[in-house]
């Protein structure tokens, strides 16, 4: 029987690199890409255009995935973006653009899926958390990031406490910087060696999703930064 996985955010540089673990290590891999945005997920086995901030689009794919592929092992919800800002220069605008690509993105697929995890009584969430979630100084230069990311972190601590006594678990994956080129043109003069490989965050999602006495655990990768 397959191994199936959704990895949303497919096509960015960490999505990618949880495709190719995932993949190499016998899963099948579905991805989740932006609507119009003429993303692709080569390594995935098949994807799909779905806009996960959206609760009616997710709610749509949920039918046609039990349709397609039945059971499904884990979820590893990698949409996000990240924006600068203190609490004087930051507004609801951008608040309420940080909750959609942080926060709701996580939200839809989690409700979305949750009545199907519980009827099987297992499955694994991945979310991606931030450093500056946890560390609140590290949060001052970036509120509207850092709020939305503690609410995803919130989020996976309610998942775990309303599926205790299943084998459905949540995990959290905290990084500080992750080396992508986007991270690299917008750091040029940075040390990338202290940084966090994806392919290192995505080993650590395959750990996690293999090791099943694991529970609710959040994860720091924090490199050398």
């Amino acid at each position: 029987m397959s191994r199936n996985i959704i990895v949303t955010g497919a096509a960015g540089a960490l999505g990618a690199a949880v495709v190719e673990k995932f993949k190499r290590e016998g899963y099948h891999v579905i991805a989740l890409v932006k609507p119009d945005a003429n993303e692709v997920s080569e390594e995935a086995d098949v994807t799909y255009e779905v806009d996960v901030t959206d609760e009616e689009a997710v709610a749509d794919f949920v039918k046609e995935y039990q349709i397609q592929f039945g059971e499904l092992d884990a979820i590893a919800m990698i949409v996000g973006g990240f924006a600068m800002g203190n609490l004087e220069s930051t507004t609801q605008k951008e608040l309420n653009r940080m909750f959609q690509l942080n926060f709701f993105s996580s939200f839809s697929m989690v409700s979305g899926f949750l009545s199907l995890f519980k009827k099987q009584q297992h499955g694994t969430f991945l979310f991606v958390g931030a450093r500056p979630a946890l560390q609140l100084k590290d949060g001052t230069g970036t509120v509207a990031y850092a709020l939305s990311k503690n609410l995803v972190i919130s989020l996976s601590e309610i998942v775990a406490e309303e599926v205790k006594g299943t084998d459905i678990r949540t995990h959290v994956f905290v990084p500080s910087i992750i080396d992508t080129p986007a991270n690299r043109e917008a750091m040029p003069d940075s040390d990338f060696s202290k940084w966090v490989n994806p392919a290192d965050i995505a080993e650590a999602m395959h750990y996690a999703v293999n090791t099943p006495a694991l529970r609710q655990m959040t994860f720091k990768l924090y490199g050398g930064v």
